[in-house]
């Protein structure tokens, strides 16, 4: 009686789902379909909303509010707001000046840039940044960076003034590249780093970074200008014979304090204090004990004279018609768009914290408009290293203003406190910057790699090694080689697998992931898991036939019942071109040969419209289109004669589930 019932009611759902059939939508004008394309491709988080539902003046205040968003915040900004960032800038600036001598000093340019380059563009991004936490400044990559590229163009030692102008060029261009991306919408293109190729790549950098240092922590007067651990390496052991006891004492002494108060300050969060005033706390008692031992005397090098007043203009500087402008571009490109992957990543995680969203264009444009605005006033590339973020969000940070308050700290520094900084020894900047590099190789997101992903782990590796032994820009190449290789791979060659029944339901799921579905007897029901396009066209009509001769095999060795429909879930298959098309005329062609039907479930409306205006609609058959799994194989059971005296498979229509 029970099978008779399922009979019974299989045989109603079929009249049923015979009324329901997948529709074709209604065509669109194409000018509409470009637009909405358009719309989706470069405006998904629909950006002028709040403009566009305001009327009047309302509207262009609203404008306003999107291009600098300081107006958001500001009329309602209180005086404990205030009290909350003044700390917070006061602390990231006790952070900001060791750490900007030390970077400019890594990047062979004046340590004084390093001061200037944190006082102007951290204004401009308190204005134009939607980042609460994020602090602006030099980094060490893009200063490793500019050493390593404009140093080969124009020898700091023998050209400091061509050197500073390349800097200042490279800066212009990072400024217009991150601006342009952000103003055309074009941020997604920064996605193309993965997150694997990120920390590899930030890992490797941070390593070739801490290995330069070995020049101050020895004190060495001369170092090789390559960045590969070899060179680097080499030019260490060979100069063993000068290296100075007092710089290695002093430097230790200096990075194991860093070190320790960084742990501190991780095992108790209460104090990053410690770890945000260890730098600073370090220069000042650097200098002192230089000073009153004579150490400058006594193989301790030192800044030496850093004179006063805030950033001169260097608008002039600029070199955007000379025979240097080609490096200039490309040290900008590179270090605009590593600028960009990593601010961006540092200020979204630091606002999922907070439960608010980051504007990415947004964000785009504000590091544009501060280095090209930096770019004319001395500075050079700045972005959102991690570390202040952290000092910042730590500290108690409300608004962007923290970063008002630092760049104000900053100027006073400029102004008045430049000369106690003469007799800071170098060793202690390199001792700084360690510190800072250690925290950056992030060596538990590579074992959560290696749990998680193995390729990704490779991917990670595999861009560590390139910066490694390579240089940074071959490291920054193999990450965006292999992040586009991945995608093309997807994209080429997508994932087609088996489904198979549910016991008592109408479900139909893998069966390489649920082990108590069973193929149904007759058909084979693949799922595509990607759209179809001319990439991946070929691959599938291959990987389908290949599975329908798999399935035959199997067939005969277990004397089962000849196949005789092949149903394909095109539940994923978002979009198709005609390519795509043509394949599903070639796959239909070829398995009439074999009398084998095809049948398609749950297509969507693109794919329905794209069907019907290639004519592979009528060649398919509208009878076989269905909205679900479990009707395309009822219908295949019952009209192609699949099953019997083995049951059918219970179909079951739900109006509301209509397409």
């Amino acid at each position: 009686m029970v099978g008779q019932q399922q009979v019974v009611d299989a045989a109603a759902a079929a009249a049923a789902a015979a009324t329901m059939r997948v529709p074709v939508p209604p065509p669109k004008p194409l000018l509409r379909t470009i637009g909405g394309n358009l719309m989706e491709t470069f405006f998904p988080d629909d950006p002028f909303r709040a403009v566009a539902r305001e009327s009047g003046g309302r509207r262009a205040l609203a404008a306003l509010r999107y291009v600098f968003p300081f107006l958001e915040w500001l009329p309602s900004y209180s005086l404990a707001a205030l009290w909350s960032d003044v700390v917070a800038g006061v602390t990231i600036a006790s952070l900001a000046v060791p750490q900007g001598i030390s970077y400019a000093k890594l990047g062979d340019l004046p340590p004084i840039m390093g001061l200037y380059s944190s006082f102007v563009p951290p204004l401009v991004y308190a204005v134009m940044g939607s980042s609460r936490e994020l602090a602006v400044g030099t980094t060490a990559v893009a200063s490793l960076l500019f050493a390593a590229t404009l140093g080969k163009e124009a020898p700091p030692g023998e050209k400091p003034e061509l050197y500073a102008a390349l800097a200042f060029t490279a800066t212009f261009f990072a400024g217009v590249l991150q601006a342009g991306l952000g103003v055309l919408r074009l941020g997604f293109l920064v996605d193309l780093l993965s997150h694997a190729a990120i920390v590899g790549f930030m890992a490797g950098a941070a390593t070739i970074v801490c290995l330069q240092q070995l020049k101050g922590m020895l004190g060495l007067a001369h170092f090789t200008t390559s960045t590969d651990v070899v060179a680097v390496v080499r030019s260490v052991v060979t100069q063993s014979h000068q290296w100075r006891w007092q710089s290695i004492v002093v430097g230790c002494c200096f990075l194991i304090f860093l070190l320790f108060a960084r742990y501190i300050s991780k095992r108790k969060p209460k104090w990053f204090l410690l770890s945000a005033m260890a730098p600073l706390a370090s220069v000042i008692a650097g200098s002192v004990l230089v000073y009153l031992i004579h150490g400058d005397r006594h193989g301790i090098p030192v800044i030496g004279y850093l004179k006063k007043g805030i950033n001169p203009p260097s608008a002039r500087d600029l070199l955007l018609s000379s025979p240097h402008t080609m490096v200039a571009l490309r040290t900008g490109i590179i270090t605009g768009i590593i600028g960009l992957a990593e601010g961006i990543a540092i200020g979204r995680s630091f606002a999922m914290l907070k439960s608010y969203n980051v504007d990415g264009n947004k964000e785009m444009i504000a590091f544009g408009a501060m280095n090209i605005v930096g770019s004319c006033t001395s500075c050079y590339l700045t972005a959102g290293p991690f570390s202040r973020a952290a000092v910042n969000h730590n500290a108690g940070c409300k608004t962007p203003m923290s970063n008002a308050v630092m760049a104000v700290a900053v100027m006073l520094t400029l102004q008045f406190l430049t000369p106690l900084f003469h007799y800071t020894p170098l060793v202690v900047l390199s001792a700084i910057i360690i510190s800072a590099m250690i925290g950056i190789i992030d060596y538990k997101a590579a074992v959560r790699l290696w749990k998680v992903d193995k390729i990704d782990f490779c991917v990670c590796v595999g861009t560590y090694l390139g910066v490694v032994f390579g240089d940074i820009q071959i490291g920054l190449a193999i990450a965006v080689g292999i992040s586009i290789l991945r995608i093309l791979l997807f994209i080429a060659r997508p994932k087609t697998t088996v489904l198979g029944k549910m016991p008592n339901s109408t479900n139909f799921r893998r069966m390489d992931q649920y082990t108590v579905a069973k193929a149904v007897p007759g058909l084979l029901v693949l799922r595509i898991d990607s759209p179809i396009y001319f990439a991946n066209s070929g691959y599938l009509r291959e990987r389908i036939m290949r599975w329908i001769d798999n399935e035959e095999d199997r067939i005969k060795a277990e004397g089962l019942e000849s196949l005789k429909c092949v149903v394909l879930d095109m539940g994923a298959v978002a979009s198709i071109d005609t390519s795509g098309t043509k394949m599903l005329e070639d796959l239909k062609k070829n398995l009439d040969r074999s009398s084998i039907q095809i049948a398609l479930a749950n297509p969507g409306s693109e794919i329905m419209r794209k069907l019907d205006k290639s004519n592979v609609l009528g060649l398919i058959g509208e009878e076989w289109i269905f909205l679900t799994v479990s009707e395309a194989c009822y219908y295949a059971q019952q009209n192609c004669k699949i099953g019997v005296g083995m049951g059918v498979v219970q179909c079951v229509v739900d109006p509301e589930h209509m397409v």
